[in-house]
């Protein structure tokens, strides 16, 4: 680590496998954050990452599909998510993200707790 910043390559990443057919890419951990929570998540074809909410944690999650055509599931309906889609979850909200396609999909996942105190910069 350079004084101030972190790079990493993507091939860089600690992974692992989960359910649902998932590979996790865990990116917080490369970049040694502490202050959100942020992972990348490869869903093969037929999966789903497990299906949850935050209420007992009090997170707010954005999740981004970077690669493929997938749909968030959200308190049970389903919302088209092709690659460049994005979606802000409150902490009560059961959620999941499902790849019902024939490739791959490709999904970014960051979290932070809802009391986190951030304040935009003026003008935002």
């Amino acid at each position: 680590m350079a004084d101030g910043y972190t790079i990493k390559w993507r091939d860089e990443l600690e992974s692992m496998e989960g359910s649902g057919n998932c590979t996790w890419h865990l990116v917080r951990k490369a970049l040694d954050l502490e202050v959100f929570g942020i992972n990348l998540v490869e869903i093969g074809p037929g999966g789903q990452i497990p299906e949850h909410s935050e209420s007992e944690s009090g997170q707010i999650e954005v999740f981004a599909i970077l690669d493929g055509r997938a749909k968030f599931r959200l308190d049970g309906e389903d919302h088209e998510a092709p690659a460049g889609t994005l979606v802000r979850m409150d902490p009560g909200v059961t959620r999941t993200i499902v790849n019902d396609s024939d490739a791959p999909v490709t999904a970014l996942l960051i979290g932070v707790p809802g009391d986190s105190g951030y304040q935009p910069a003026a003008g935002w």
